[in-house]
């Protein structure tokens, strides 16, 4: 009867470790994409962008390289209100800018007072709950001051001057939250509107927060002349991005798992209510947006029907993630990092339409986490890479 049970057991794994596997293999090669459209996708798929779609090709040799030293993963871009910059907080928990004039790196903030054995080029992952790993980067225009949001810190701001950032208030009204993600900032308020992802899961268990279909997720708001968090939307599915329109009349926020992208309404006849607007052909991460009021999404990476389909069955993906399959789920981060590609998408000012696609094939520019267009360039970031970049005069490739 043991020795049955014991063969149940390993039969039962062993078909779960091949759906997650084949899921994550098709998911992030793409074999099974479905198109990019405004309306959700259909039953049919395609390895190939709309043709109707702008889509710009962008060479990795076109793009210039700023690498960052014992670190990586400039996962957010800022910069401050007399224009230095960029800012990008990376893997060993510090917020560092790039100084022109030295052509190097300098630290500016750090997220956490622990800091002993946070340097040289360890593996950041095991020490990151110490160290911090700064996310979502904005500074407050009018202020200087710079608002963090740290996956496991929460959420933390720091002077003009930089140094220890100093954490707020880590809980609301309703509960406790962690896992703090993406945030904007209304420069005329001063409220900032963050993500926390999960509350359930931390950053370095990002994927089981998504094969399981985690509804733990929050979008919030902080009104620093209150010293005052407020809930504004729960239940959501790994909200990551979120940037303001250009009146402040709503929010966009990013939900990575559905890769929906939610409209907020903070004024109008709508206040309080929620739209549910672009269906995404991949994964996004950040949301930031131009000049012009568009916004760009920075893409993960691709994903496929096969995970459709075990999203849509909530008890198969809780099984996959239970602990017997941690080294399988180890395995499938380690696929999907070798498998990416990079993507940046731009949205209409309301949010609802895709106007551009852009990609760079080569494999050398994964995962971007975030792109931010400022007096022209367009900056790509990344939570994996070992590098930020840059495409100067991104306008004359439209």
């Amino acid at each position: 009867m043991a020795t049955m049970k014991l063969a149940g057991f390993f039969s039962g794994a062993v078909a779960s470790i091949l759906i997650l596997m084949v899921a994550i293999l098709l998911a992030t090669r793409g074999m099974l994409t479905p198109s990019i459209d405004s309306s959700p996708p259909s039953s049919s798929s395609s390895d190939d962008i709309d043709h109707d779609l702008h889509v710009i090709t962008v060479k990795f040799q076109e793009l210039e390289i700023l690498p960052l030293v014992d670190a990586v993963g400039p996962e957010s871009i800022a910069f401050d209100p007399n224009g230095r910059g960029p800012y990008v907080g990376v893997s060993d928990g510090r917020i560092i800018r790039w100084d022109w004039d030295l052509r190097r790196w300098i630290d500016f903030a750090v997220t956490s007072p622990n800091r002993e054995n946070c340097h040289g080029p360890d593996n950041h992952e095991e020490t990151e709950h110490i160290c911090g790993r700064p996310l979502g980067l904005r500074f407050n225009q009018k202020t200087g001051d710079l608002y963090i949001a740290d996956a496991y810190m929460g959420l933390l701001v720091v002077g003009p001057n930089g140094g220890l950032a100093t954490p707020l208030s880590a809980q609301t009204d309703e509960a406790p939250f962690w896992f703090t993600n993406g945030l904007d900032i209304d420069q005329t308020t001063g409220d900032v509107y963050f993500t926390a992802s999960s509350n359930r899961y931390t950053r370095r268990n990002y994927l089981e927060a998504i094969i399981s279909g985690d509804q733990t997720g929050k979008l919030m708001k902080y009104d620093p002349t209150r010293d005052k968090m407020t809930t504004l939307l729960q239940n959501l599915t790994f909200p990551n991005g979120v940037a303001l329109s250009r009146n402040g009349d709503f929010i966009l926020a990013l939900e990575s798992t559905s890769c929906r992208v939610l409209k907020y309404w903070l004024r109008t006849s709508k206040v309080g209510t929620v739209e549910s607007l672009t269906k995404l052909p991949g994964f996004p991460d950040n949301i930031k947006m131009n000049s012009k009021g568009e916004f760009w999404v920075g893409m993960y990476s691709r994903r496929g029907k096969l995970l459709d389909w075990i999203l849509s069955y909530p008890g198969l993906g809780e099984k996959l993630v239970n602990p017997p399959l941690d080294g399988i789920l180890k395995l499938g981060t380690s696929i999907v990092r070798k498998r990416a590609i990079g993507m940046a998408i731009k949205l209409s000012e309301g949010g609802d339409r895709i106007l551009q696609v852009l990609e760079e094939r080569s494999g050398r520019l994964k995962f971007v986490s975030e792109v931010v267009e400022n007096n022209g360039d367009l900056w790509f970031g990344s939570v994996i890479m070992p590098f930020l970049s840059v495409l100067r005069k991104y306008e004359s490739y439209e």
